[in-house]
């Protein structure tokens, strides 16, 4: 096994650069927070471009198949920076869970022809999973009868703007139409990342050859990876933000960040910082070799960077005093992301019970 590389490539820079270009273009702060006032929350537009002028959706898919092929590293980058702007698009339900789990059984022609309409930003999928889904761990039940499936699965992430769902049925995968399922969206914490309970009432579905029950543990643990390199970016715009704040912020005519209490905390949070993100970098990389370290690396990183948000979101607010508990203020749209995202594809305290029996830590 070669020993990981947790520095930023040359290629990983640019790329960087370009989707924090036009995020800083499209999706600033004052965008965000007014299509949060809107009755479509997602940016569509803004997810037209990622998809099909960038190609940042398509990462991680192999060249054959009409991806990019690069690997889940680059697709860390992108969620890093979508996290940064808590940009209101479906990348982890699309471009990161539903594509996945296709990847484990594109041999299938009806996988093939889903994963183009994916990777050519034609139409967008969902893995129909509850968002707090853990690797491994046991989904809500559905029936199959006869070609369709029959059950409700709660709190599913980006499905009400899916176009196909991809669903986990009997122990293999099933591909619907987001036309024959009631996808009815539910009030969530996360006003940038809705939820949707999706109901089957004997709707039609496509089993692909050869899906199993792998794929789906496989897209969960590559969603578990990537979120934590979202949770970073979450957690970076906080302490960025709150540093240049509080070199604006007077009081006793002093400048606030010059008080050495507020030092020390954001001393605290910056060393958390660089330990998230050092353990992101490592998951990302162990995703794109398949090192056999991958479930250790994604359980670390998990248990890790989603306190790491949480707590950066939480210092953000206090340290902005008055203007953080505004709705004007972006803060809280941070503070939802991460408090959202630590209950996402399992809470820490679940992936830290999973990394004890990896690593045969008795209790």
């Amino acid at each position: 096994m070669t020993d990981p590389n947790l520095l930023y490539t040359d290629v990983e820079d640019e790329l960087r650069a370009s989707v924090r270009d036009l995020l800083a273009d499209r999706a600033d702060a004052a965008a965000v927070l007014a299509r949060c006032e809107q009755d479509e929350p997602y940016d569509l537009d803004l997810w037209r471009t990622l998809a099909v002028d960038l190609g940042a959706t398509s990462l991680h898919v192999p060249e054959e198949f009409g991806g990019q092929g690069a690997g889940f590293r680059e697709t860390a980058v992108v969620a890093e920076e979508l996290g940064y702007r808590v940009a209101p698009v479906p990348f982890l339900g699309s471009a990161v869970l539903a594509t996945t789990a296709l990847l484990s059984v594109v041999d299938d022609q009806h996988a093939r022809k889903a994963l183009a309409r994916l990777t050519s930003g034609s139409a967008t999928g969902a893995l129909a999973v509850p968002l707090s889904a853990l690797p491994g761990s046991p989904l809500p039940a559905i029936r199959v009868e006869g070609d369709t499936l029959v059950g409700t699965i709660r709190s599913v992430a980006d499905a009400a703007v899916a176009d196909f769902l991809v669903v986990p049925a009997d122990g293999a995968l099933y591909l619907v139409e987001a036309s024959a399922a009631r996808i009815e969206p539910v009030v969530s914490l996360d006003l940038t990342r809705p939820v949707a309970d999706v109901t089957f009432d004997h709707a039609a579905a496509v089993r692909p050859a050869g899906s199993t029950e792998s794929a789906v543990d496989s897209a969960l643990l590559a969603g578990a990876g990537i979120l934590a390199a979202e949770q970073v970016g979450v957690a970076q715009w906080c302490l960025t933000t709150t540093i240049d704040y509080l070199k604006q912020r007077y009081q006793f005519g002093r400048q606030v960040g010059s008080f050495q209490s507020l030092k020390h905390r954001l001393a605290d949070l910056w060393q958390e910082l660089v330990s998230a993100r050092a353990a992101a970098r490592y998951a990302a990389d162990t995703l794109t070799t398949g090192s056999d370290d991958v479930r250790v690396a994604v359980a670390v990183a998990q248990s890790l960077c989603a306190s790491v948000a949480v707590h950066a979101a939480e210092e953000c607010v206090q340290m902005h005093g008055g203007i953080g508990m505004t709705w004007e203020h972006p803060a809280h749209l941070y503070l939802k992301r991460a408090k959202a995202d630590e209950i996402a594809m399992g809470s820490p305290a679940r992936h830290r019970a999973a990394l004890a029996a990896l690593v045969d830590l008795q209790a």
